[in-house]
């Protein structure tokens, strides 16, 4: 698959995975519409791009998200990697953070999906992908919200893909673990395989060129979480009782 001459428009563009996307893409020919809440980064990243505009946004404001899409224009391509995360246990509880993650990392990818189903369906073309999370696939201590709110956008790629796997629009689902940025700072444990935004844009991009729908990593890694429904819940909390 090549990304030359085609318009990827990037939703969570701004820093971390984005930004090294942006860059990744940009590399291969790719036109860019980048998108984020923050325009003072989104213009110092397009800047050093060679065919990059902006379309500033907020992912929770469904009008934001409608005036961006008009401003991006048409599109082959949807990457959504707009996230927030707080590490959150059950016992200290803070509905306003949860609703946050909630609204970012699913609501959010409604709005922006609403925006982009409905013109590619139209023409029988597109490219949807969606940023999920290895912490998605099974509860984990200390990850109340986070976790329930990326499994909710999983199974929306699972239901898309399922709709939409005999169009001529494609569907996939990238599931990354640990990557080094501002929020996993937050995290007090030692996080395995943790990776650079450069080295997790490297694992999407190669996704991105498969046919796969579904695609983990970092392996080994990948392999616990994606396996993780077939292991007695017993030991699956064991193995992750420090955290």
């Amino acid at each position: 698959m090549s990304f030359a001459g085609k318009t990827y428009w990037l939703v969570g563009a701004s820093e971390g995975l984005g930004e090294a996307l942006a860059h990744a893409l940009a590399a291969e020919g790719a036109r860019l519409v980048l998108s984020a809440r923050s325009e003072p980064k989104l213009a110092a990243l397009a800047a050093k791009l060679p065919q990059a505009r902006i379309a500033p946004l907020d992912v929770t404001d469904e009008a934001s998200v409608a005036a961006a899409a008009a401003q991006a224009g048409p599109f082959d391509g949807v990457v959504y990697l707009a996230g927030y995360y707080d590490p959150m246990k059950a016992q200290r509880w803070e509905s306003a953070a949860i609703a946050q993650m909630c609204a970012v990392n699913f609501t959010g990818a409604l709005h922006v999906l609403g925006q982009t189903v409905p013109a590619f369906v139209a023409k029988d073309a597109g490219h949807i992908v969606l940023i999920g999370s290895l912490a998605g696939y099974r509860g984990l201590p200390g990850s109340i919200g986070y976790g329930a709110s990326k499994a909710a956008l999983m199974h929306m790629g699972e239901t898309l893909y399922a709709d939409l796997h005999t169009t001529g629009v494609k569907v996939q689902m990238i599931n990354p673990g640990f990557i080094q940025t501002r929020l996993t700072a937050k995290n007090a444990f030692k996080m395995p395989q943790l990776m650079t935004p450069d080295e997790a844009a490297d694992h999407v991009l190669k996704a991105m060129r498969s046919r796969r729908f579904e695609t983990a990593f970092p392996k080994p890694f990948a392999w616990l979480f994606t396996l993780a429904k077939f292991a007695p819940r017993a030991l699956w909390l064991r193995l992750f009782s420090k955290v």
